[in-house]
C-alpha cells in the first residue's frame, strides 16, 4: 500500500508542480509548463524506466499535437480578432452590440455564453475563450472578468466541442453506443448548464444583486441552450448538441434582449459606447461582421453536417508514427479541413472585404504570432508532459490507485479523473482517451452502468477545462494579460472545485 501511494504521488508530481508553480511561485504559464515537462521526463526515466528514445518521441508527439491543430487555431482566432480591431470593424461591432443592449450583463450572456458556445461546438481548441474574451475586453469589460466569464461558459460545452469529437472518440474507444452516451452526458450536464449563466451574471455584476432585473433573460439563455442540446444528443447524437443549443440560445436571448430595449439600465451595469445610438447601414454591418459570418458559414459547410464537402476536404491529411514505443500509435494531421486553417482563411477574406491591404494583414499576423509566442511554449510544455505521462504509465497509475483503494466508492472520483485528464492535456478528447477504458473497466468491476461512468468522465472534463493552464494561457494571451495565469487560476479554482464536488456527489448518488 505504501509503495502504491508512493507511485501515485510520483505520478502526480508534474501536476503538483504546475499548481505550485502557477499559484505558489507565481510563475508564468510557459515557465511552469516547461518545469512540468522536465519533471515528467525525469520521473518517467527514473521511476517508470521508460527508454530515453521513447520519452523523447512521446514529448515530440505532444509538441506536434500542440502545433497542429491547437496552436494554429489559437493564432488564427486571435489574428481574426486583431484584424477587426486594426480595420476599425470592432468599433462597428461594439456599437451594434450596445445598440441591442447597454447592459453589460446581457452582453456577456450574448458573447461569452451564446457566441462562445457556438464557437466551441464548431471549432473548439480555445476559440471559445480567445475570441469572446477579446471581444468583451474591446467592449470595455475588465480583462480578468472577461477571461473568467469565458472559462465558466466554455466548461460544460467541451464534451460536444468541435462537432462532437470528444464524445465520438470516447464512444469509439470504449465501444459504447454514441447516442446513448451523448444523451447521458447531456442529462448529467443539464443542471450545470442552467447554473453557469447565473454565475456569469453574478461574476460580471458583483454578486447576487446583479441578477435583479435580468434573471428572466438569464434563465432563458440557460434553458434555451440546455434543452435543445439534450434533444439533439438524444435524436441526432454527439455531433451537433452544442451547435443546436447555441443557435437556439442566441436567437432566444437576442430576441429577449430586444424586448427589453428602452428599459433603464442601472448605472453600475451600463456600458457606454460612443455612437451606439447612431444607425448603422446594412453594408457597414456586413463588412464589420464578415470574418465571423464567414467562420460560421465555412465551419458549418465543412463539417460532418455536409458530407459531400467534408469528405473530399478530409482526404488532405497525413498519418505518421512519432512515438517509438508503439508503431501503431499514430497521429493524423488534417491539412485543410481543420479549424485553424479555415478560420485563418476566413480572417484573410474578411480583411479583404474590410479593405485591409495585404501588407497590413501580414503585419497584423506577425504581431499576433509575437503576442502568442509564450502561449505556444505553454502548449508545447503541457502537451509534451501529457504524452510522456500517458505513454510511461503514470496516468494509469493514478487511475489504478483510485480504483484499487476506493472500490464501490469509485464513482465519487470518476468525474475527477476526467477533470484531471483535461487539466493536464487541455483537451476533453485526450481525457477520454486517457481514462475512458479505465472508467468502463471500473464500472464492470463494481457493477455500475458503464455508460454512466464514461459519461461522468466527460462531465469532469468541464471542471478540468476551466482550470487547464492551456485554457488560461489562451485567455491571457488574447486579452494581453501575459503573466497573470496564476491570478486567473486562483480566481477560477473555487468555481471549478465547487462544480467538481457537485459532480462527484451526483455521479455517486445516481450510479
Amino acid at each position: 500500500m505504501v509503495q502504491l501511494l508512493g507511485q501515485f504521488v510520483l505520478a502526480l508530481s508534474p501536476i503538483i508542480w504546475l499548481v505550485i508553480g502557477l499559484c505558489g511561485l507565481k510563475l508564468q504559464a510557459y515557465q511552469a509548463s516547461l518545469g512540468a515537462l522536465a519533471i515528467a521526463a525525469v520521473v518517467a526515466l527514473a521511476a517508470w524506466h521508460m527508454p530515453a528514445v521513447n520519452m523523447a518521441t512521446a514529448a515530440l508527439e505532444g509538441f506536434a499535437m500542440a502545433l497542429w491543430p491547437i496552436v494554429i487555431v489559437i493564432i488564427a482566432a486571435v489574428f481574426t480578432y486583431n484584424l477587426t480591431v486594426h480595420t476599425g470593424a470592432m468599433e462597428t461591432i461594439k456599437r451594434m452590440l450596445c445598440s441591442v443592449s447597454a447592459d453589460r450583463r446581457i452582453l456577456v450572456l450574448l458573447i461569452a455564453w451564446c457566441f462562445g458556445n457556438f464557437l466551441e461546438g464548431m471549432a473548439g481548441f480555445g476559440t471559445a475563450v480567445a475570441i469572446p474574451a477579446s471581444m468583451l475586453v474591446a467592449l470595455g469589460l475588465d480583462p480578468v472578468t472577461s477571461i473568467l466569464s469565458c472559462l465558466i461558459a466554455n466548461g460544460f460545452p467541451t464534451m460536444f466541442g468541435s462537432i462532437g469529437i470528444p464524445t465520438a472518440t470516447l464512444a469509439s474507444i470504449t465501444s459504447l453506443d454514441a447516442i446513448a452516451l451523448a444523451f447521458t452526458q447531456a442529462l448529467m450536464a443539464f443542471p450545470f448548464l442552467i447554473v453557469c449563466p447565473i454565475l456569469i451574471v453574478m461574476l460580471v455584476g458583483g454578486g447576487t444583486k446583479a441578477l435583479r432585473g435580468v434573471l428572466p433573460i438569464t434563465l432563458v439563455a440557460a434553458a434555451s441552450f440546455a434543452i435543445p442540446e439534450a434533444l439533439a444528443a438524444r435524436f441526432i447524437g454527439p455531433d451537433l448538441p452544442d451547435v443546436v443549443g447555441a443557435v437556439c440560445s442566441l436567437a432566444a436571448t437576442f430576441g429577449f434582449a430586444l424586448s427589453l430595449k428602452g428599459r433603464e439600465v442601472p448605472e453600475e451595469h451600463r456600458m457606454e459606447v460612443a455612437g451606439a445610438d447612431e444607425p448603422i447601414g446594412a453594408s457597414e454591418a456586413l463588412r464589420a461582421w464578415s470574418p465571423f459570418i464567414l467562420i460560421f458559414a465555412v465551419l458549418v459547410l465543412t463539417s460532418k453536417i455536409v458530407p459531400f464537402i467534408n469528405g473530399p476536404l478530409s482526404t488532405f491529411k497525413s498519418t505518421v508514427n512519432i512515438y517509438a514505443g508503439d508503431p501503431e500509435a499514430t497521429l493524423t494531421f488534417s491539412w485543410v479541413n481543420t479549424p485553424g486553417v479555415l478560420i485563418l482563411l476566413c480572417g484573410i477574406v474578411g480583411g479583404i472585404i474590410q479593405s485591409c491591404p495585404p501588407a497590413e494583414m501580414l503585419a497584423v499576423l506577425g504581431q499576433t504570432c509575437k503576442q502568442m509566442s509564450k502561449t505556444v511554449v505553454t502548449m508545447l510544455g503541457v502537451l509534451g508532459c501529457a504524452k510522456i505521462m500517458g505513454y510511461a504509465g503514470m496516468i494509469s497509475t493514478i487511475a489504478s490507485f483510485f480504483v484499487g483503494t476506493l472500490g464501490s466508492f469509485y464513482p465519487l472520483v470518476a468525474p475527477l479523473l476526467g477533470a484531471l485528464g483535461t487539466f493536464v492535456t487541455g483537451s476533453g478528447t485526450s481525457s477520454g482517451v486517457l481514462f475512458g477504458n479505465v472508467q468502463v473497466q471500473a464500472a464492470q468491476s463494481i457493477g455500475v452502468d458503464a455508460t454512466w461512468l464514461a459519461a461522468a468522465n466527460s462531465l469532469g472534463t468541464s471542471a478540468g477545462k476551466m482550470l487547464s493552464p492551456q485554457s488560461i494561457a489562451i485567455g491571457c494571451a488574447s486579452c494581453n494579460l501575459t503573466g497573470k495565469d496564476g491570478e486567473i487560476l486562483g480566481r477560477i479554482a473555487p468555481y471549478a472545485f465547487a462544480f467538481a464536488l457537485c459532480m462527484s456527489v451526483m455521479v455517486f448518488a445516481l450510479a
